[in-house]
């Protein structure tokens, strides 16, 4: 069976949590785990309470001094309340067989929070990025139900498992998803009422594991993928495979490296045969012939004895693949993956007066073994006073490979499976009445964008002669996921809210090809459906990580386009330039746009930056641009007939600097002229 994404399995298994069973068994009433303490229901629209309970069962629900009674039906009712403005607190009381009460439930603006880690990573990754914000926010109306990873494969699940309401207060904040934070931190400033986040993103999930079933039938090479998986034996047997292949390889390693057996670890250690690297940077780029295995690299360095009575913080940028780290032999943080910045605490005590050193057990199953570039490796002294001390660690440092290893065999990640996570994560939230959807999804879509031959699906957004030219899959599928939510939802069009990719890898000094422009492209088309938008944030990435820590630009820019979309502030400038039309005058093009305010920017003055173009050939080379108001002339010595044109068309278009007067920028794009 072809995997679906490799990662090493005994991380994922930690995450997984394989749900049994489509509905929960009842005896006495019960509601959904969204109905608890603390929950923000719809204001302005019918407020719908639900719940399972024995078959024939007479349930009577109060709520905000109104009653209804109902009767059980296959083991569940439902009833439904006149819309309410906001306000609270209220307290929700159900009584059958016996009574349930809920408390402290406010009616509010509530908002479906999903995609992947870029909605998923939580404020505590980003604290060093906003000091103290964590610590001095209360925000008791603004509250998060977040939802752990989950899937199921036989259909939707009718409840989550776990899950709980938070308030946006200092113990609750740092597992609050950071873009969803910031983006109901500035609703609730501008409209005053309850904001509440239902957060159900899963870390490199790709969109087809957000479609329901029905909707995957337009996509028979997804629904094919789902269908083994139906089978509880399959299933079992597949965490069983990759288990055993995941623990061998480990435990194989960990046999092997004779840095783990001679104590490579310890403070002191013999190191002058060893050979040097330069942090930060890739061994294999310096000359090394390790692929996958363990490496030891160790540093030393000198303190005063002051400077060693002080507590530290450890800063390792990000290391490839997972580390184990010693100070002075005592071990201080380990982690299993690239992703996570290597922030670790170094206890007083720990340091010496003199010599010290650093020991790190790099694991690497990914064959590009190494620390990542621009980013900071320091041992800073007593971090959370004024007067900290910064010890540089970049430069020369000493490493013996300890083992070499076969590459990891392939696994599957089972929430990556086609329809699991619209059945486990979203499925059990579809009663909830909601004011719209917020979105940051595409990352893991981006290498499966071409799609020759499966253009004008049945029903898919692609059946116009436009997509004659486009090979992008995410072009239909993200619009058909968007279809499919509003369908399941049945309360209309509701806004559906996205960012596009931010700017990643490293930048290429002539215009290229670029499957991340493919996307940001199929993103921007999608705007085509009624009330979605797109937060741009092309200008607020890092191209060495695909987790950028700027995530308040990302959540206000999104919180912007809920006030123009969702809250009805129509004359309001929430994007960036948005290009309307493309004509050729003689050996010019001449591209008009919205959403400009008073006029488009070249910010930092200067030439426009990332504009190209190209004839009928579509052989793209670096353009002049004139601005003139609410248009662009562009043009390129060379090209007599042009045709196309692409603006910050890569993969990183460092130092795209088109935005309009109210400091937004413009997305990318690709468009030509109509002959």
């Amino acid at each position: 069976m072809k995997t679906i994404l490799s990662f090493p399995i005994h991380f994922l298994l930690l995450l997984s949590l394989v749900a049994a069973t489509i509905s929960p068994a009842h005896a006495d009433v019960t509601l959904p785990r969204l109905l608890s303490d603390g929950a923000i229901l719809q204001r302005d629209k019918p407020l719908t309470i639900w719940g399972w309970a024995d078959e024939g069962e007479q349930v009577t629900v109060s709520f905000a001094g109104q009653q209804q009674t109902t009767t059980a039906r296959a083991g569940k009712w439902q009833v439904t309340f006149p819309a309410r403005k906001a306000g609270g607190p209220y307290e929700l009381t159900v009584s059958g067989k016996n009574t349930l009460t809920r408390k402290d439930v406010l009616l509010g603006d509530v908002w479906i929070a999903a995609g992947q880690s870029n909605m998923e990573l939580p404020l505590r990754r980003v604290r060093y990025q906003y000091p103290g914000l964590i610590e001095s926010t209360r925000l008791p109306q603004v509250r998060e139900f977040n939802v752990p990873v989950a899937y199921a494969f036989k259909g939707p699940l009718a409840d989550y498992t776990q899950g709980e309401w938070k308030t946006a207060t200092p113990d609750n904040l740092a597992s609050f998803s950071a873009v969803g934070f910031f983006f109901a931190q500035q609703l609730h400033r501008a409209t005053h009422v309850p904001i509440a986040l239902v957060t159900l993103p899963v870390g490199g999930s790709p969109a087809e594991a957000w479609m329901s079933e029905s909707a995957l039938k337009t996509y028979p090479h997804y629904l094919e993928k789902l269908q083994p998986f139906k089978n509880d034996a399959h299933v079992q047997a597949t965490i069983a495979t990759d288990k055993a292949n995941n623990d061998k390889w480990y435990s194989d390693l960990d046999a092997a490296d004779i840095g783990l057996k001679n104590g490579w670890s310890q403070a002191e250690l013999a190191t002058d045969s060893w050979n040097t690297v330069q942090v930060p940077g890739f061994f294999k780029e310096q000359g090394s012939d390790f692929t996958n295995g363990s490496l030891w690299v160790r540093k030393e360095f000198v303190l005063t004895a002051p400077q060693a009575e002080k507590a530290g913080m450890l800063w390792l940028g990000s290391i490839v693949d997972g580390d184990q780290v010693f100070v002075n032999g005592q071990a201080v943080g380990q982690t299993g993956y690239q992703y996570p910045p290597r922030i670790y605490p170094v206890p007083a005590g720990v340091l010496t007066a003199g010599k010290n050193t650093i020991a790190i057990r790099i694991t690497s199953y990914t064959a590009n073994a190494g620390f990542v570039k621009d980013k900071r490796y320091a041992l800073v002294l007593d971090e959370a006073l004024p007067t900290t001390e910064t010890i540089p660690l970049q430069g020369e440092w000493k490493y013996q490979i300890a083992a070499n290893a076969p590459a990891m065999k392939p696994t599957t990640t089972l929430h990556y499976v086609p329809a699991s996570l619209f059945n486990a994560k979203l499925a059990p939230a579809l009663p909830l009445q909601i004011k719209g959807v917020i979105w940051y999804q595409g990352e893991s879509n981006v290498e499966r964008a071409d799609a020759q031959g499966v253009h004008r699906q049945p029903g898919g957004q692609c059946a116009e002669e436009s997509c004659a030219v486009s090979t992008s899959e995410y072009r239909y599928l993200f619009a058909d996921l968007i279809r499919d939510w509003r369908a399941q939802f049945k309360q209309g069009d509701v806004p559906f809210l996205f960012v596009q990719l931010a700017n990643f890898l490293p930048a290429k000094p002539e215009p290229v090809e670029s499957k991340w422009a493919e996307l940001r492209e199929a993103q921007r088309q999608t705007l085509a459906l009624k009330n979605t938008a797109m937060a741009v944030a092309i200008d607020v990435g890092e191209w060495n990580d695909i987790h950028p820590l700027n995530k308040q630009s990302v959540g206000e820019r999104l919180a912007l386009s809920a006030l123009k979309v969702a809250y009805g502030k129509k004359r309001l400038l929430a994007s960036g330039p948005v290009l309307q039309k493309v004509a050729r005058k003689g050996n010019k093009l001449e591209l008009s746009f919205a959403d400009t305010g008073k006029g488009l920017r070249v910010r930092g003055g200067g030439d426009l930056k990332q504009i190209a173009i190209a004839g009928a050939d579509k052989r793209f080379v670096w353009a002049k641009a004139e601005v003139k108001k609410q248009k662009l002339v562009v043009w390129a010595d060379g090209v007599s007939q042009p045709k196309w044109v692409r603006y910050a068309w890569a993969d990183n278009p460092e130092g795209a600097n088109l935005y309009n007067s109210a400091g937004l920028p413009a997305s990318p794009f690709e468009a030509s002229v109509l002959d």
